[in-house]
């Protein structure tokens, strides 16, 4: 079951991205984020009613950081990211995850880990360096928007160990459903008072193409990825579960090729050492415990 989890939400998440930058052609980033979560929260919304009475008061502040870090903040982030870096390049740098599982889960989670285990967390950060000063034409240069993606892979790691240390009690469907129902209205709020996306849809060239693919997003990507991804975090360890970040880069660099993405040498260094320094730190976790 962890395995066909592994692989389904790999294929669903290395989607995520060219998904995103199909939005895009037409809306802004703001707009793929708010709708995004709102078509996610919304076909959510049944399973969080039945959810909704069963709640402890102590639930509830988890459940708004699960909300914020682990959908909103990142949809945001991640949307404007890929309005200055290749799609491919997002799902590359979305790989270092498990790194930051891993120093988030011995900071602050008691998580015992293997000195050794670093070792990988360097390789990971020099992957990450050499993305982010890869030029689009193979030269160097700074690109600041890279770290917007690093910081939604910070969030998207905090609100794994929340998952699996902190709400042990609580179901993935529950989890999911919940932590929607709270970040949808302010993902809503924002959609229909702070964006143009009422001026747009249905008036633009593919308006409709555009927001089908990221309510396909929201709803694929986001609500039923997040309850598989919840599933995975319960029954198996954090590092095994966000090492689903060894197959999105691959995915997210096939959708990237078949769209016209080029992609250079310091893209494919930076994906290579990341991919290894998230298999060395799985590693030496495994055996140091």
């Amino acid at each position: 079951m962890a395995w066909g989890l592994l692989l389904t939400l790999s294929m669903i998440w290395g989607s995520s991205f060219i998904l995103i930058k199909t939005a895009l052609q037409v809306y802004s980033p703001g707009t793929v984020g708010a709708v995004r979560i709102v078509s996610a929260s919304v076909f959510m919304l049944p399973f969080a009613i039945v959810s909704l009475k069963k709640q402890e008061k102590k639930n509830w502040w988890l459940l708004l950081s699960v909300g914020m870090l682990g959908s909103l903040f990142p949809s945001f982030l991640f949307a404007i990211a890929q309005t200055r870096i290749p799609s491919s390049v997002a799902g590359i740098l979305n790989a270092v995850t498990p790194l930051f599982t891993l120093i988030l889960g011995a900071l602050f989670f008691y998580n015992k880990t293997h000195a050794k285990t670093f070792i990988g967390v360097l390789f990971g950060f020099v992957g990450s360096v050499v993305l982010i000063f890869a030029g689009s034409e193979g030269d160097i240069q700074f690109n600041s928007y890279g770290l917007l993606v690093v910081l939604a892979t910070v969030f998207y790691a905090t609100n794994l160990n929340l998952i699996k240390y902190k709400m042990s009690s609580l179901s993935a469907l529950t989890i999911t459903s919940l932590s929607l129902l709270i970040a949808g209205p302010a993902a809503l709020i924002y959609l229909l008072f702070f964006t143009s996306f009422t001026a747009k849809v249905g008036v633009v060239e593919n308006s409709y193409y555009s927001l089908g693919a990221v309510v396909l997003l929201g709803v694929l990507g986001t609500a039923i990825a997040l309850i598989l991804f919840n599933k995975l975090v319960k029954i198996t360890s954090p590092i095994f579960t966000s090492s689903v970040t060894y197959i999105i880069p691959v995915v997210a660099v096939v959708w990237g090729l078949i769209d016209g993405e080029q992609l250079y040498l310091g893209h494919y260094l930076g994906m290579i050492f990341i991919i290894v320094g998230v298999y060395f730190s799985n590693k030496m976790t495994q055996r140091g415990g």
